[in-house]
Parts: C-alpha cells; sequence; structure tokens
C-alpha cells in the first residue's frame, strides 16, 4: 500500500518590513535595534506598527465599538476547512457579485473558511494595489447567509479603498448608491466599509483576514480535490480591533 503524500505547509503572510504597504492613513512599519550584541550582549527589535499592518485579521469591534474585541472571539475563528473563491479575471475596482462567489459558495461545509482569490498580491508594493476588486453589500450578505463566519481575501480590503488622490470612481458610485437607499449616506471623506460592517457584524460575530498572499497554490489543490485547513491566529492583543497573523495554510 502506497503511503499518503505528507501535508504541505503554505506560508501564506507578507513580511513584516520598515516601510510595508498600509492602509491609507494607518500607521507606517518601522524596524530598528532596540539593542544590540555589540553594546548589551543581545539582540532585541523595536516593532512599531498598526493593529492592520500587513496580513491581519479584523475583529467586530473594528467598526462598532460596541461589538466583541478580538480577544472576544472564539479562538475556533481562526483556523478551519478552507474554500477558495477563483476572482482573479476580474479587472481593476471590480465589484464582486453573489453570481461570482456561487460556485464557491456552493463547496462550503459547516464551519468553513472563505478565501477569495483576486490575485492582486503581484501588484504588493505599487499602487495598483490599491486599485482592488471589492464585495458588494449584496455579496457580503450572501456569505454571511452562507453561514460563513471567517473570510480571508488577497487584497488590502474586502471593501473598495479610497485613492490617496481626488476623485475616486468606485467610492463616488458607492456613496451615490447610498445616498439613493438611505437618508444619510457617509461623507467621501470617512472610509466606506458596508462589506466590513455585514461580515464582522454576522451573528457570534465575524472575522476578516487581509492582506493574504498569492492563493493560486490554493486554488491548484482544490482543483486536484485536496483538503485544505487554513490557520489565522493573531496576535494575542487586549481589546484589540485587529492584530496581525501568521496565515498558513495545510494542504492533504
Amino acid at each position: 500500500m502506497t503511503p499518503s503524500p505528507a501535508p504541505v505547509l503554505l506560508d501564506l503572510t507578507h513580511q513584516v518590513t520598515t516601510g510595508m504597504p498600509v492602509y491609507p492613513g494607518d500607521p507606517e512599519v518601522a524596524l530598528r535595534p532596540a539593542l544590540t550584541t555589540d553594546t548589551a550582549g543581545v539582540n532585541v527589535l523595536s516593532v512599531h506598527l498598526g493593529s492592520q499592518s500587513g496580513t491581519h485579521v479584523d475583529a467586530p469591534y473594528h467598526v462598532d465599538v460596541t461589538w466583541p474585541t478580538l480577544d472576544g472571539l472564539p479562538l475556533a475563528r481562526f483556523t478551519g476547512p478552507a474554500v477558495v473563491a477563483d476572482l482573479r479575471a476580474l479587472p481593476a475596482r471590480s465589484p464582486v457579485t453573489p453570481d461570482q462567489l456561487a460556485p464557491a459558495l456552493a463547496r462550503l461545509t459547516p464551519g468553513a473558511i472563505l478565501l477569495l482569490a483576486t490575485g492582486w498580491p503581484r501588484f504588493w508594493g505599487t499602487e495598483r494595489y490599491l486599485a482592488h476588486p471589492y464585495l458588494t453589500p449584496e455579496a457580503a450578505e450572501a456569505i454571511v447567509a452562507a453561514g460563513v463566519r471567517t473570510l480571508g481575501v488577497d487584497a488590502l480590503s474586502v471593501d473598495p479603498t479610497p485613492d490617496p488622490g481626488p476623485g475616486d470612481p468606485a467610492v463616488a458610485v458607492l456613496l451615490a448608491d447610498l445616498a439613493d437607499d438611505h437618508d444619510a449616506a457617509p461623507t467621501a471623506e470617512a472610509p466606506l466599509l458596508a462589506a466590513h460592517r455585514i461580515l464582522l457584524g454576522a451573528e457570534g460575530g465575524g472575522v476578516i483576514a487581509e492582506n493574504l498572499t498569492d492563493l493560486t497554490p490554493l486554488l491548484e489543490a482544490q482543483a486536484r480535490e485536496k483538503p485544505i485547513t487554513v490557520s489565522l491566529f493573531p496576535l494575542r492583543l487586549a481589546a484589540a480591533d485587529g492584530a496581525p497573523v501568521r496565515a498558513v495554510a495545510r494542504v492533504g
């Protein structure tokens, strides 16, 4: 009898480095020696970053102070079997609809983590990284209705990221749509986080992982019917809105 191949571990985490890309307005990342063996006999690194730096998870508290903080969520939220949605054909700043997610949602099992593969890691470190596809509110609602409580994406956000310059078309269109649907819409100065609010506000509290690295190997494994388990365990920060993670997939 031929033994089964050993499981493969894949790192889905961007390396934390000084000056790495961050969401517009977030704290910049800076690493520097605090102690060195030359002067103190040991090497110790000083680390300055935001809770949303690099590959990280969002807790519900990220968008609402009455919702659970990171330490109020069960550990089960941060690991589980994964299903990957292939969205790599989408162009820049395009909305993701429920129909585009339907094939992946049909594969879900209880407790599964849904991963969105947009292909945007290829633009990491460039201005184009901000122009990623994003979830429509209807798509976020379909994800929650399918029972998903943990979602990961290989892009900067599940919502459109504002352009650092004026006149971001994706934000302008969404603001207009919200103004039609509601008495008061968010202002262009405030982040528009409709998908965040839907996903994080799911019953029991949802989790969003952002800035995952290239998910193509997981799509290939999924096509071969290989089981995939993903772990997204964050730093144990007290009363936090989120934290960096070491995102790892176990294939096989």
